[in-house]
């Protein structure tokens, strides 16, 4: 029997973390949170404002089996270990595991790995803690904040306008795209002109006259210049300047999701899910093994034994003068510097190696980690940069050329990065000398509005404001979609009618409170919380007292939008039949709810299977309240005869009931009768 007991998040990661720590060990998967805030108390938030903010928690849906389990195993040993993830989020866990277990302090420890491999995990067992209550008071408080917000906003959102829900991010995230729509519908094209010298070998463009910044706004100012040009073009200038070109950090959760979105196509959520899964462990040929460390961070910090192995790495495979530096992080403030950036767990276990163990698009995601973090360690490319200037009736023009004259980290990133050579002729030596153009042309354009934002553009946006963390970036984008917030056109963000009227109806009673700087700032007090320099009931307190004033004031203050009529009017009162929303999608029924209920029964296409055996109606094709397809008598209530397989008008030869299909295969609605489909 096992001497102790070690709980994790996931259970992909029981098998591998169990080899690698013994037989003295079993490990067991909690699958995730197994408590959250209760509905219960004032407005249904599951927190007692009056008693500092204490939440109610309840165990949640499905996991009281999970939890069971777990009390049983834990009673059968002399230790238990919490190695849920390394994050705020993952502290939370572990006390909640904790408490619901009912470990003391002596019962148990908390362990912290950032990958998934046999080094990581058994030298995080030589350094355990206890729960560090401040960042679960961090995360708490996140999420005190979040229910407060959303429940009492989502509420007010319902009862005043066609929105479903509002949110502490949500809204501020949708604000960026509303206000970036808005300069786009405000903006006015400028027109403007551009004029090209061709040469044989490069093309020069206008930018200055008489040395001064030079504009044509307009076809008549573009061919006066036209008529002032020669053919013939004076060599003013070569410059000629040795760059050096660096490489970038490893990647945070949001630089990772930023580049998966633009050189993968992947969107947030679809990035986080697969890099989870490199994370939690791939099965190669001999053992189950994490492929990159943890995926949810704001560092660049490398640890130092990655750095020493992939520095005699780059040594051995491509020559020492590709060695480069450490990069170290320039932007401190809402950085959670608790574990590394994200990188491969083995500089050695290239991307070719795995392939064969990976699906096409894990191999993708790991491809762009691995040669990201390993390009980091290496050398600056260096560039020739050569500009030249010409001059043609006191008309400058200006050429540019670069050539790579060290590849550097292009060495293994070139794939991910535009480094093409353009090359210029050596128009140093021609210093004075006169070049002839083979063509002159001019040619229009207008000013765009500014771009609309791709998720990858918002992730950035989003980051460099401090809006919410990295790890639920995903979780944002997705519900502004799904909640029909904005829509996809051109893989960019397009608010809708909806979208729109939310943001500004928050901003007529919440511009206060939701706004950038707010949620920034809510942000850094999380993180002061987290480092135990702020009480969080002060947090929250200080939260309360500003919103709900604001909150009821709203429900009083703001007009509830009127239903859409339809132009009919109801067969029972008389009073206009209107479009109103309900769980279900929207509905026609009465405005003079709740005097009269009427509701109007729209009429559906009905796909008739068959004959009903039991009365004289049909069997029709019926969807369930959540949207699955069965099959029942059109005479319901009366007759209730119904099959989720769909029936084939015909009886069974042992029984005489209904046959029905499935899969190509026959089968009885009452007796074990099968047969395959002639």
């Amino acid at each position: 029997m096992s001497k102790n007991l070690v709980i994790v998040e996931s259970p992909s990661k029981t098998k591998p973390i169990e080899k690698y720590l013994g037989s003295d060990y079993k490990v067991l998967s909690s699958k995730g949170h197994v408590r959250d805030l209760s509905t219960k108390g004032k407005y249904g938030l599951g927190v007692d404002i009056e008693n500092d903010f204490k939440p109610d928690y309840i165990t949640m849906k499905g996991k009281k089996s999970v939890i069971d389990e777990l009390k049983k195993e834990s009673k059968k040993v002399d230790h238990v270990y919490l190695a849920t993830d390394p994050d705020r989020e993952g502290e939370a866990i572990s006390w909640h595991l904790q408490k619901v277990l009912g470990l003391t302090d002596k019962d148990y420890d908390r362990v912290v790995f950032n990958e998934i491999t046999k080094n990581a995990v058994v030298e995080a067992f030589k350094h355990s803690r206890k729960i560090d209550k401040n960042l679960v008071n961090s995360q708490e408080t996140r999420r005190i904040l979040d229910r407060i917000i959303g429940f009492r906003l989502s509420r007010l959102i319902q009862s005043k306008t066609d929105g479903s829900s509002a949110g502490r991010v949500q809204s501020v995230a949708l604000k960026l795209i509303v206000d970036r729509e808005r300069e786009i519908m405000a903006f006015k094209p400028e027109e403007y002109w551009t004029i090209d010298a061709i040469f044989p070998e490069f093309t020069a463009s206008l930018f200055n006259y008489n040395h001064k910044d030079f504009k044509i706004h307009n076809e008549i100012e573009a061919n006066e210049v036209l008529n002032n040009l020669s053919n013939a073009f004076k060599i003013e200038s070569v410059d000629k300047k040795t760059k050096q070109k660096q490489s970038k950090p490893p990647y945070t959760t949001s630089t990772m999701q930023q580049d998966a979105s633009n050189k993968l196509g992947f969107n947030a959520r679809k990035t986080m899910q697969i890099a989870q899964k490199l994370y939690e462990g791939i099965e190669l040929e001999s053992e189950t093994v994490g492929l990159i460390t943890y995926m949810r961070t704001d560092s660049i910090r490398l640890s130092n034994e990655f750095i020493s192995d992939t520095y005699k790495y780059i040594e051995a495979k491509y020559g020492k003068e590709y060695i480069g530096s450490v990069k170290v992080s320039k932007k401190t403030e809402n950085v959670q510097d608790a574990h590394e950036g994200i990188r491969p767990t083995s500089i050695n276990r290239t991307p070719s190696d795995v392939k064969p163990f990976l699906t096409n698009d894990e191999y993708k995601l790991y491809k762009m980690i691995y040669f990201r973090a390993l390009a980091s360690l290496m050398k600056s490319a260096t560039t020739i940069n050569t500009t030249v200037v010409l001059d043609n009736s006191n008309y400058q023009f200006k050429a540019t050329g670069q050539i790579i004259d060290f590849d550097g980290y292009l060495k293994v990133y070139k794939d991910y990065e535009d480094t093409k050579d353009t090359i210029l002729p050596p128009l140093e030596n021609y210093k004075s000398d006169v070049l002839v153009s083979t063509d002159i042309t001019k040619e229009q354009h207008f000013t765009n509005p500014p771009a609309r934002y791709t998720e990858a553009k918002l992730i950035k946006e989003m980051e460099e404001l401090g809006i919410g963390r990295p790890s639920t970036y995903a979780t944002t984008m997705d519900i502004i979609k799904k909640r029909g917030y904005a829509n996809i056109v051109e893989k960019k963000f397009v608010p809708t009618k909806t979208g729109f009227e939310i943001t500004d109806k928050l901003q007529e009673f919440f511009s206060h409170l939701i706004n950038v700087e707010y949620t920034a700032n809510m942000e850094n007090d999380l993180d002061k919380i987290a480092d135990g320099n702020i009480d969080y009931v002060k947090v929250l307190r200080e939260f309360y007292d500003e919103f709900e004033p604001s909150v009821k004031n709203a429900f009083e203050a703001m007009p509830k939008k009127e239903a859409e009529k339809t132009g009919e009017d109801c067969p029972e009162c008389g009073s206009p039949l209107v479009i109103r929303k309900g769980k279900y999608g929207e509905f026609t029924a009465c405005s003079n709810y709740p005097k009269c209920k009427y509701i109007k029964q729209e009429k559906k296409e009905v796909t008739v299977i068959c004959d009903c055996p039991k009365c004289d109606g049909k069997i029709v094709e019926k969807r369930s309240k959540r949207g699955k397809i069965f099959y029942g008598c059109n005479n319901y209530p009366k007759c209730k005869e119904a099959y989720w397989d769909k029936p084939i008008g015909k009886k069974c030869p042992e029984c005489g009931s209904m046959l029905t299909e499935k899969k190509n295969i026959i089968k009885c609605s009452s007796c074990d009768y099968k047969s395959d489909i002639d």
